[in-house]
């Protein structure tokens, strides 16, 4: 590009304002330093400059601000004139990783100032990590390609809805998986937060609420989808990344589904307006490992109001992924209508929207349970649940386990297993009566003899 560009002197000019702090002193000595001369435009640009970007000055771009100096009064007249301003030396703004924030002292971010650290860190070239990263590589509306880094499967709701599942391809959930594993788990969430979160689990989740007179459950509307990636960048950059690497690290973990998707004969009358736009931007994909922790971290605001707001009712709040509880005393259930328009006036605010239709008001005297956790005098397996998973359990002894895998598990051996631990641990005998029955069933059988093959 000619020195004599525009374009190429305006982005020169704001690559020196960016190179260092937003004072007006210093960015005119470094405009000076790029152009070889001191120009009387500089001052009021500088003065402009610090007082409409100072507040933000670690999120502005090269871009906006060039245009700031392209439409400069002072500047357009020097460009006009006969002494047009011309580059003598670039001065770019060095990548510095910021200090974590204050909340995060003792925590050991990995350090990725450049966008080749990051790709190191990741174990890829860089230009792997730019195939990877390119928001925009196919067009939003491909329903199908090689070139997606996801693939996706509609799951039936209770209720004849969907749901899209976002599953990312092997290598992406590969640097998906190191960017959980070596960052995000590193990052605590709020104390009310029980999903997601190591030695946490429904249990946890359920056991505070166990013997009050009011259980109150919000869920809110598609969790994932509700955070976009602007939020997710907002996230990562105030961890202390660079402009560069936190959109990178935001790339990798986003996903928009393709409209072709959107309009599929499977989808299209089983989603509203609402949840295809949700799908349509940039948000956190239902099935990335990375999305449970960042929506976990992108919610701290949210937890820490609500938990504030349980505080001044006397009330418990815990969270679940999706799943809101509150519970309290008598006091809590006569207000449990306000207290209702509170919280989903406190979602709407924080990006999120309650599901008004799922709210559940359970008082003293009939059934309390969360997250299939039955909590009226203390956390205990519900007896609807353990009739359905001993009758599961008892078929798959008399029968092929595959057979009642209904659902499709890869591993169901393990997802009963697990369904059995988890009723023991609610609930010591009747999960013994469960465990003695699951190692009844016999898992590999031998196939039947063809009776027409003469053995």
């Amino acid at each position: 590009m000619p020195l004599s560009s525009l374009q190429f002197v305006t982005y020169t000019i704001a690559n020196a304002m960016l190179a260092g702090l937003p004072e007006p002193a210093a960015m005119v000595e470094r405009m000076t330093l790029v152009l070889g001369e001191h120009s009387g435009w500089m001052n009021g640009l500088a003065r402009g400059v610090e007082k409409r970007f100072g507040a933000r000055w670690d999120s502005v771009g090269r871009k906006e601000l060039s245009r700031v100096v392209a439409e400069n009064t002072g500047f357009v007249s020097a460009w006009k004139g006969e002494n047009q301003p011309k580059v003598v030396r670039l001065l770019l703004s060095p990548s510095v990783q910021r200090p974590s924030p204050p909340w995060l002292h003792g925590v050991a971010l990995p350090q990725l100032p450049t966008l080749g650290d990051l790709a190191a860190w990741l174990k890829i070239e860089q230009n792997e990590l730019d195939w990877f990263a390119d928001r925009w590589r196919v067009p939003a509306q491909s329903s199908a390609t090689p070139l997606h880094h996801y693939s996706y499967k509609a799951i039936e709701k209770r209720d004849g809805r969907c749901r899209i599942i976002e599953v990312p391809k092997s290598r992406l959930r590969a640097l998906q998986r190191k960017v959980l594993h070596g960052l995000l788990d590193r990052i605590p969430a709020h104390d009310a937060v029980h999903g997601f979160r190591r030695g946490r689990n429904t249990v946890t989740f359920a056991a505070p609420h166990a013997g009050k007179a009011v259980v109150i459950r919000f869920d809110l509307t598609d969790f994932f989808a509700s955070v976009h990636e602007g939020r997710v960048y907002s996230a990562i950059r105030a961890l202390g990344y660079p402009v560069e690497v936190s959109r990178a690290l935001t790339a990798l973990c986003t996903n928009r589904v393709p409209s072709g998707r959107l309009v599929a004969p499977d989808v299209r009358d089983k989603i509203d307006w609402l949840e295809r736009q949700r799908y349509r931007t940039r948000h956190l994909p239902q099935g990335a490992p990375t999305s449970p922790a960042l929506a976990n971290l992108c919610a701290f605001r949210l937890d820490l109001r609500l938990a504030g707001l349980a505080r001044s009712l006397g009330a418990t709040y815990t969270r679940y992924a999706d799943d809101l509880a509150f519970s309290g005393g008598d006091d809590l259930a006569r207000m449990a209508q306000r207290l209702e328009v509170r919280v989903a006036a406190i979602a709407i605010e924080e990006g999120f929207a309650v599901n008004l239709r799922k709210t559940r008001v359970m008082r003293r005297g009939a059934r309390q349970h969360l997250a299939g956790v039955v909590v009226n005098s203390h956390p205990n397996l519900g007896r609807a649940e353990f009739d359905v998973l001993k009758a599961v359990l008892t078929n798959c002894v008399r029968s092929d386990p595959a057979l009642q895998n209904r659902e499709g598990h890869s591993d169901f051996r393990a997802h009963l297993a697990g369904r059995v631990a988890h009723a023991a641990m609610l609930n010591a005998a009747r999960g013994a009566k469960l465990e003695e029955i699951f190692d009844r069933i016999v898992w590999y059988r031998n196939p039947p003899v063809n009776a027409g093959s003469g053995a």
